[in-house]
Order: C-alpha cells, then structure tokens, then sequence
C-alpha cells in the first residue's frame, strides 16, 4: 500500500498557529510604531511654535498671552497652528506670561517630563523657552 502525500490536521494547527503567532508579533511592533511616530510628530509641532513663538517675541518683546491664534494674524509667523496627529480636534496646551510661556502635548507611550501641574494633567511633554521643562 502507497502512503498518500498530504499534511495531518495537528501539522497544519502548528503552521496556523506559528503564523498566527508571527502576525500578532508583527502588529503589535507596527501599533508601537506608530505611536512613537505620532509622539515624534507633537515633540516637531511645539518645537515650529516655540520657533513661532521665539520670532513673535524678537518683534513685540513679550509672548502673547491670550493664545496662540495671535502668531497667524496679522503678521505670520507660522502659517497654521498644527494640531494633534491623532485626533485634530486635540490642541496643544499653551500658556504664557510676558516673559516666560509653557507648550505641552500629550505623549502615547514616554513619560512625563513636566514639572507636576504645569501644564494640565494630561500633559507628558512640556516645552518652554529654553528647551524642555
């Protein structure tokens, strides 16, 4: 009698189950991925509106104080406002006085760097005038 050539039902479970396993492995390093890339993209965001906020001061000798739509109008120092990767309705917290101002973004994954209360309870990165607070 021939052996017929064909795969038993426990190989093919060990191979969907390897593959399975490979798949969740490569989805969860993707999500992290995309996590650290957003995050990536807040830090660059408070970084042009510090910039904007820096070349706004150079002219005007304080920071504005009552929000960050004044750097948009009447002289431009920065074309928009950028707002969050995820969720756009998101801002970026913002707070000032004539000579010191805070800009701080909520971090998906790293922790915190604000000194506690400074800029919301939500707030992972905080950014002032002379680099991270």
């Amino acid at each position: 009698m021939k052996k017929a050539n064909s795969f038993t039902l426990i190989e093919i479970l060990v191979v969907v189950t390897i593959i399975g396993l490979l798949t969740l492995v490569a989805v969860v390093s993707y999500s992290s991925l995309l996590k650290q890339a957003r995050d990536a993209k807040r830090k660059e965001d408070l970084s042009q509106i510090a910039a904007a906020l820096e070349m706004y001061r150079s002219n005007n000798d304080m920071y504005p104080t009552t929000g960050l739509i004044q750097l948009t109008s009447p002289t431009v120092y920065i074309q928009s406002i950028p707002s969050d990767p995820k969720n756009p309705t998101n801002t970026y917290y913002y707070s000032a006085s004539t000579s010191d101002y805070t800009l701080g973004a909520y971090l998906e994954s790293g922790g915190s760097t604000c000194v506690a209360g400074q800029c919301g309870s939500n707030c992972k990165y905080c950014l002032g005038p002379y680099g991270q607070k």
